[in-house]
Formats: structure tokens, C-alpha cells, sequence
């Protein structure tokens, strides 16, 4: 089988003498715009794989809310870099989210990165985020990919730590199983790095980028598979220890001690799995054989997956389940009172009852009871027909007290509360762009499971000066008054800040200063109620959102101050 990779067609080779995952750490930045809004740290941020020599063309310009094909709609650039740009968007035919890669069709990398992505469409395996659309049109050649915003990275899984040797065993018994499938079909990844492999909500890893990550940095290499495993060799290593097996720092990951060499995970961090870290030192070091047990190294996926079977299967943890509570005797059982509970399987004496009051004493006792008994009874009696004679008595006073305290108490009844019906919305833009104009309809369908969201911001939670506030204006059909309103957030935080105004229209004729104030309030839960400090009188009402929390990455957005509105309601 040829080893030349179809992600390196018409591409030069820049690999260098350095293997590919070492020289992750030399990743150029991905020219972010001085717009804070743009998400800066997706996978196509972090570039990797030696040195990256640009295209003769410039960027299109493009920007949020532009069409391809009257049908993906661009929402964010999450990269741009070297002539092309990533972006998050929507498939408006279709309504669902998707990747599109975008760059000129003069550019130096064009042909090879069509050629690359229509070869990884044609293989149509589950475990590679597959490739939905490859067009040159316009001028314009663009990739589109499927997003999976229920998946993680194993960027953020490591964030908090190595992975448990199970997830481990099934992370590299996955990606080096699709892999082996590519390269029987002649496809390499070349950049195969923690910002490549998801884990879906399933349990099931997946990769990314197959083919178009390599031909779009014009990433190319001799020996493809044994890059591609030397790349899962630094994936596994990276998974035990939460450290990049190379000196440099790469991913998130410290890199090892510099001039101490490459070390198994074993001798890294305590409590390895040491058939699993023997696994690692193998396809890491593919000239040669590990020091600790002389085992031949993995220079394929293929030598990869036959290793993998070879060793003993590693079981998930057994779940824990927390014991039952011993049963307690309650102290109201006969004869344990004051007493401790009997040991298991010991026979509980019966204790004797006390004998019966027959003596002189007893007697006595049990005739004064029985006078007190009979004392108490005459007693309450008489007390009883005093109170039914001063009833009667005062029966008449009741009855002409008891019109008046009823007409107070039908007066002293609130009045009862109403739900208002939204029968339009539409997001108003202060200044600067929009954030999901089209998304607004989501907060009043009650679903809870769809939302309006901002942008992500590099910093806050207060949005000024970078923005003054984000928001939706509502229109309640006719004039109402308002008195509170309930508001459903996505993400709940360090602190969101939510004002209501009262707008003349759907787009507002004046700025925030000169609307009335409904009201206000602040929250760090995912659930917001703002009441109306004084009567307001308003067919539409300015829901104006002026903090948000830091949110993490979602699959949706990576990480950062941002908010989302699943749910508004109105009530008068």
C-alpha cells in the first residue's frame, strides 16, 4: 500500500526532520481580529505540524450573516489564518449547526484541499466527523462538516485531569481502529492532536479534520502512517499523565523536563496503567524498541490495533453502591428504652411486667386519680355552659360585625395574575453586530431546549465598554401592564444582569437612556425573575441582558463570558 497520504496532493512537503507531534507547540496564532467576540481557541485556532507557508491570496470577506449557496449561513469565525477562515454556521435547509472551512479559489491550497475533503466524504465511516459538502462556486472554495455540539475535546477532558484507564483503553482502541481504516483507504490525518478527538455524549470517540486539517495548513509527510501513530502514541501518553510527551508545552499540557529524553507514564505519574503506558512508549517510539520490556515498536495503526487486542482487556470500575443504614430498634419497643440495641442474632430477654397496684398504698393511690378524674370533669363542665351562655348573649354583635369584616376581606383581594402573550420579537443591536437575530423566536416557543445566545467575550462579566448590553425587544400585541417577567438562562455563573424598558416599537426610536425602567435584577443561577419596581403601561418591553457569567465550552461555543435565554415570560 502507497504510504504518500491523498491529504498531501499538490502539497509541498514541510514536515520536517521533527515529528509532527512534537512541533505542536510552534502553532501560529490564528490572526484574531480585534473583535472580542470571535471564539479564539477551537481546534483550528491551535495550528500544528511544522512550518506553515501562506497562500498568494488574501482572506475573502466574509462576515456574519453571509450566504454560501443560499444556504449555509455564517454565525462565527472561530479561525483565520493563512489566506482561509473557519466558521461556525447553519444549515438554514436543513436547520442544524455546521462547520464550513472557507477560502479563496486562487489560493495555493485550494485544489488539494478539495481533492482531500472529497476523498474523506467517500469513506462515510461514523467514527470521522464526516464531510457534508465540498464546493468551489463563486470564487470561493468551501468545506462544509458536520458540528457536534454534544461532544467534548480531549483538550477540556484533560483540563481537569488524566483520564481513568478505561476511558483511556477505549479512547486508543477507537481512534486507532478508524485509523487503520483511513489508511486502508489511503487517507492520513497528519494532525491528530488532543484538539482533534472527541468524545461524543455517547461514550463514542470521533475525529476530526481527516485529510482537510493537513491540506489546508499544506501539511504533508513521507511516512503518513507512522506520523498518524506516532500522533496516537502522544494522544494515549497524554490521557495517562496530563503532560505533552515533548519538552515543549502543547494543548493546554506541560511538556516533560527538558533534557531528560522521553520517559514512560509509568515513571510520570504514580498508579499508570503499565500495560497501557508500555502501549504508549510503543507507538512513541517508532525507530526502536522500548527500553523497560524490548517490545517491537507500532509504526502502523494496523501493528497499533493487533498490539491493543493483544493485551488484556481493561473492565470499567465496578460501580459503588452505598451500603443501607444498620437497622435502629426504636427506643418505644418494649423493654429497650434507655437501653442499647441488642447484637445481632442475640436473644432479647423478655423483662418482667410490675406487679399490679394490690397493696394498702396502691389503693389509696387509685382512689385519688379517681377523685381528681372526677374534680376535673365537674370542673370543665361548668366552664363549658359559662361559654355557651356568653355566646348567646353576644350572638347579636357578631352577626352586624360579620357584614363588615366580609366586605374587607373581598376589598383586601389581589388581583389575580395574568401570563401576557408575545406575539413578535426582535434582537436590538445597541452597537457594533448582532448576536443571533435569528434565534430570537426560540425564547417564547416553549421549548425550553432552544435558546437565543450572545457572543463569547474575552472578558467581564460586565459587557461595557466592549458593548453597552445585548437584547430582544417584545411585542405584547397591545399596551399592557407589566409586573414581572421570568427569564430561563442557559448558563449559570459568576453573575448575569438583566434590565426591562419600555420601547416604543420593535426598533426603538430612542437609545437605552431614553426608555422608562421597568426593572432590574442580577442573578448567578439559570433562573432570573425581574419585578417591576412601579406601574408600567407597554405594548413592548426591552429585555436588555448588560452582564454574563464565564460559561464553559459546550460544544456549541468554547469557553467564556456568554449567555443564553431559553425561556421568557411575561406576566401583568
Amino acid at each position: 500500500m502507497a504510504e504518500r497520504s491523498t491529504a498531501a496532493v499538490d502539497v509541498a512537503d514541510n514536515s520536517g526532520d521533527e515529528p509532527l507531534t512534537a512541533q505542536a507547540d510552534q502553532s501560529t496564532a490564528d490572526g484574531v481580529a480585534q473583535n472580542r467576540e470571535r471564539d479564539t481557541d477551537i481546534d483550528e485556532a491551535q495550528g500544528s505540524g511544522g512550518t506553515e507557508r501562506p497562500g498568494k491570496a488574501s482572506p475573502p470577506e466574509l462576515h456574519s450573516g453571509h450566504k454560501l449557496a443560499r444556504r449555509y449561513r455564517l454565525e462565527e469565525c472561530v479561525t483565520r489564518l493563512d489566506g482561509f477562515s473557519s466558521w461556525r454556521a447553519v444549515d438554514e435547509k436543513l436547520r442544524r449547526a455546521v462547520g464550513v472551512h472557507v477560502l479563496p479559489a486562487d489560493h495555493a491550497r485550494a485544489r488539494s484541499v478539495l481533492a482531500a475533503a472529497r476523498s474523506s466524504a467517500l469513506l462515510g465511516d461514523p467514527r470521522f466527523v464526516q464531510v457534508l459538502d465540498a464546493v468551489e462556486e463563486n470564487d470561493l472554495v468551501y468545506v462544509v462538516h458536520e458540528w457536534l455540539p454534544d461532544a467534548t475535546e480531549l483538550t477540556t477532558l484533560l483540563s481537569s485531569g488524566p483520564l481513568e484507564p478505561h476511558d483511556a483503553y477505549q479512547m486508543v482502541s477507537q481512534i486507532a481502529s478508524a485509523m487503520a481504516a483511513a489508511h486502508r483507504e489511503g487517507l492520513a490525518h497528519l494532525r491528530l492532536n488532543p484538539n482533534a478527538v472527541l468524545r461524543a455524549s455517547t461514550g463514542q470517540w470521533r475525529i476530526r479534520g481527516l485529510a482537510v486539517n493537513a491540506a489546508l495548513r499544506g501539511i504533508s509527510s513521507d511516512t503518513p502512517q507512522r506520523t498518524d501513530t506516532e500522533a496516537i502514541g502522544a494522544l494515549l501518553y497524554a490521557a495517562l499523565t496530563q503532560r505533552w510527551p515533548y519538552e515543549n508545552d502543547a494543548y493546554g499540557l506541560s511538556g516533560l523536563p527538558k533534557d531528560v529524553g522521553l520517559i514512560a507514564p509509568d515513571q510520570v505519574r504514580a498508579h499508570v496503567h503499565r500495560g497501557l503506558s508500555e502501549l504508549a512508549m510503543r507507538a512513541l517510539v517508532n525507530d526502536g524498541a522500548t527500553a523497560s520490556r524490548h517490545e517491537a515498536p507500532c509504526t502502523t495503526p494496523e501493528e497499533l490495533v493487533k498490539a491493543i487486542g493483544e493485551m488484556p482487556r481493561i473492565r470499567p470500575p465496578e460501580p459503588a453502591f452505598t451500603a443501607p443504614p444498620e437497622y435502629q430498634r426504636t427506643t418505644y419497643q418494649q423493654g429497650t428504652y434507655g437501653r442499647p440495641a441488642p447484637r445481632p442474632g442475640a436473644t432479647q430477654p423478655v423483662p418482667t411486667p410490675p406487679p399490679p397496684l394490690q397493696s394498702r398504698t396502691g389503693k389509696a393511690l387509685k382512689w385519688a386519680v379517681s377523685a381528681l378524674l372526677i374534680a376535673a370533669l365537674g370542673l370543665g363542665s361548668w366552664q363549658l355552659a359559662d361559654a355557651l351562655m356568653d355566646q348567646s348573649h353576644s350572638s347579636d354583635d357578631t352577626n352586624q360585625t360579620q357584614t363588615t369584616d366580609d366586605n374587607d376581606k373581598s376589598g383586601e383581594q389581589t388581583k389575580p395574575v395574568k401570563t401576557l402573550n408575545i406575539q413578535d420579537a426582535e434582537e436590538y443591536v445597541a452597537s457594533g453586530d448582532a448576536q443571533s437575530p435569528g434565534d430570537v423566536g426560540n425564547t417564547y416557543d416553549g421549548d425550553s431546549s432552544t435558546f437565543w445566545r450572545t457572543k463569547r467575550y474575552n472578558e467581564g462579566p460586565t459587557l461595557a465598554p466592549y458593548k453597552p448590553g445585548v437584547g430582544i425587544v417584545y411585542d405584547l400585541g397591545s399596551a399592557q401592564e407589566i409586573s414581572a417577567a421570568s427569564i430561563g438562562l442557559r448558563y449559570g455563573g459568576d453573575r448575569t444582569a438583566v434590565h426591562l424598558y419600555a420601547a416604543d416599537s420593535l426598533s426603538p426610536s430612542t437609545g437605552i437612556d431614553g426608555m422608562k425602567e421597568i426593572g432590574n435584577s442580577t442573578t448567578s443561577s439559570t433562573s432570573l425573575t425581574v419585578k417591576a419596581s412601579k406601574t408600567v403601561k407597554t405594548q413592548y418591553v426591552l429585555l436588555w441582558v448588560t452582564a454574563v457569567p464565564n460559561a464553559p465550552s459546550d460544544g456549541y461555543s468554547s469557553a467564556g463570558y456568554k449567555q443564553a435565554i431559553t425561556d421568557v415570560k411575561f406576566t401583568g
